[in-house]
């Protein structure tokens, strides 16, 4: 499950929706929304977000919290390192290795890592 699909099963689930009720109201089968819950559909195009924003009266930082949801939720990815460092080589492989293995706190904490870098500004 990726985390766009997670929230929005949380949001149906907060408001007693069923996934049909919320395929037939932004206008996708069933099917392809339990798709793309589960992570075995890409991310969400942009009408299909605005669709799902207003189905659930989304707005503000709520309505931008989904949206980045949906940017980080692609669940197949490339990650294209030529030109990089061999340590980021490395870093891109073996996370693509051994991701599967790792546990939640361990995923938690490179996320954690990735945010400090993210949010520290450079020198």
């Amino acid at each position: 499950m990726t985390p766009f699909g997670d929230r929005m099963r949380k949001l149906r689930a907060e408001r007693g929706i069923t996934l049909k009720d919320m395929a037939d109201g932004i206008g996708v089968s069933s099917a392809y929304l339990s798709a793309l819950e589960h992570g075995k559909r890409g991310r969400p195009g942009w009408h299909l977000i605005q669709r799902i924003l207003t189905f659930f009266n989304i707005i503000w930082d709520d309505a931008e919290e989904v949206v980045r949801l949906a940017r980080i939720s692609h669940p197949r990815i490339t990650i294209d390192t030529s030109g990089l460092s061999p340590k980021a080589t490395e870093l891109a492989n073996r996370l693509a290795d051994d991701i599967g293995r790792l546990d939640p706190s361990a995923l938690e904490e490179i996320l954690n890592v990735l945010e400090r870098k993210r949010q520290k500004p450079r020198a």
